[in-house]
Protein backbone atom coordinates (compact mmCIF):
# COMPACT_ATOMS: atom_id res chain seq x y z
CA UNK A 1 0.00 0.00 0.00
CA UNK A 2 1.33 3.74 -1.09
CA UNK A 3 1.96 6.10 1.39
CA UNK A 4 -1.23 8.30 -0.06
CA UNK A 5 -3.32 5.01 0.81
CA UNK A 6 -2.19 4.75 4.10
CA UNK A 7 -2.86 8.45 5.13
CA UNK A 8 -6.67 7.82 3.08
CA UNK A 9 -6.85 4.94 5.34
CA UNK A 10 -5.92 7.00 8.28
CA UNK A 11 -8.21 9.57 7.54
CA UNK A 12 -11.18 7.22 6.88
CA UNK A 13 -11.43 5.38 10.23
CA UNK A 14 -12.06 8.51 11.77
CA UNK A 15 -14.31 10.17 9.60
CA UNK A 16 -16.81 7.13 9.66
CA UNK A 17 -15.95 6.85 13.38
CA UNK A 18 -17.55 10.76 13.60
CA UNK A 19 -20.04 9.71 10.84
CA UNK A 20 -21.54 6.79 13.17
CA UNK A 21 -21.45 8.32 16.39
CA UNK A 22 -23.26 11.46 14.61
CA UNK A 23 -26.27 9.65 13.44
CA UNK A 24 -26.69 7.57 16.54
CA UNK A 25 -26.81 10.69 18.53
CA UNK A 26 -29.35 12.42 16.30
CA UNK A 27 -31.33 9.57 16.28
CA UNK A 28 -31.30 10.04 20.46
CA UNK A 29 -31.38 13.78 20.57
CA UNK A 30 -32.71 15.83 17.87
CA UNK A 31 -31.38 18.91 18.96
CA UNK A 32 -29.30 21.79 16.69
CA UNK A 33 -25.80 20.67 17.89
CA UNK A 34 -26.69 17.15 17.13
CA UNK A 35 -27.72 18.28 13.56
CA UNK A 36 -24.61 20.82 13.20
CA UNK A 37 -22.37 17.38 14.15
CA UNK A 38 -23.94 15.59 11.80
CA UNK A 39 -23.87 17.68 9.16
CA UNK A 40 -20.08 18.48 10.00
CA UNK A 41 -19.36 14.52 9.56
CA UNK A 42 -20.85 14.57 6.52
CA UNK A 43 -18.46 16.87 5.13
CA UNK A 44 -15.62 15.32 6.61
CA UNK A 45 -17.04 11.87 4.80
CA UNK A 46 -17.18 14.18 1.40
CA UNK A 47 -13.26 15.08 2.29
CA UNK A 48 -12.65 11.09 2.14
CA UNK A 49 -14.69 10.39 -0.68
CA UNK A 50 -12.92 12.99 -2.89
CA UNK A 51 -9.99 11.46 -1.90
CA UNK A 52 -10.60 8.06 -2.43
CA UNK A 53 -12.11 9.53 -6.00
CA UNK A 54 -8.36 11.24 -6.58
CA UNK A 55 -6.54 8.05 -5.95
CA UNK A 56 -8.63 5.88 -7.86
CA UNK A 57 -9.09 8.45 -10.90
CA UNK A 58 -12.57 8.56 -10.66
CA UNK A 59 -14.76 10.94 -12.39
CA UNK A 60 -11.69 12.46 -14.45
CA UNK A 61 -13.36 15.37 -15.23
CA UNK A 62 -13.46 16.94 -11.89
CA UNK A 63 -9.87 16.96 -12.33
CA UNK A 64 -8.61 15.79 -9.03
CA UNK A 65 -5.87 17.32 -7.03
CA UNK A 66 -5.66 20.16 -9.42
CA UNK A 67 -5.89 24.20 -8.45
CA UNK A 68 -9.01 25.66 -9.57
CA UNK A 69 -10.63 22.67 -10.68
CA UNK A 70 -13.95 21.48 -9.58
CA UNK A 71 -12.50 18.36 -7.35
CA UNK A 72 -10.44 20.97 -5.34
CA UNK A 73 -13.12 23.37 -4.23
CA UNK A 74 -15.85 20.23 -3.35
CA UNK A 75 -12.88 18.93 -1.62
CA UNK A 76 -11.89 22.81 -0.03
CA UNK A 77 -15.48 23.44 0.68
CA UNK A 78 -16.46 20.14 2.51
CA UNK A 79 -13.20 20.28 4.65
CA UNK A 80 -14.00 23.65 5.76
CA UNK A 81 -17.94 22.75 6.03
CA UNK A 82 -16.95 19.52 8.91
CA UNK A 83 -14.14 21.07 10.24
CA UNK A 84 -16.08 24.41 11.37
CA UNK A 85 -20.00 22.44 11.82
CA UNK A 86 -18.65 19.74 13.70
CA UNK A 87 -16.71 21.25 16.16
CA UNK A 88 -19.50 24.18 16.81
CA UNK A 89 -22.04 20.96 17.53
CA UNK A 90 -19.93 18.92 19.20
CA UNK A 91 -19.50 22.26 21.88
CA UNK A 92 -22.54 23.49 21.56
CA UNK A 93 -23.47 19.54 22.76
CA UNK A 94 -21.16 20.22 25.65
CA UNK A 95 -22.24 23.09 26.84
CA UNK A 96 -25.77 22.01 27.08
CA UNK A 97 -25.17 19.30 29.68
Amino acid sequence: MSSHGLALFGIAIPACLLFAGSIVLVSRRRSLASWLQLIGSVGLMMVVLTHIAEAFELMPGMHWGLEASAGHYLDLGSAVLGLTLFPIGYLAHAFAR
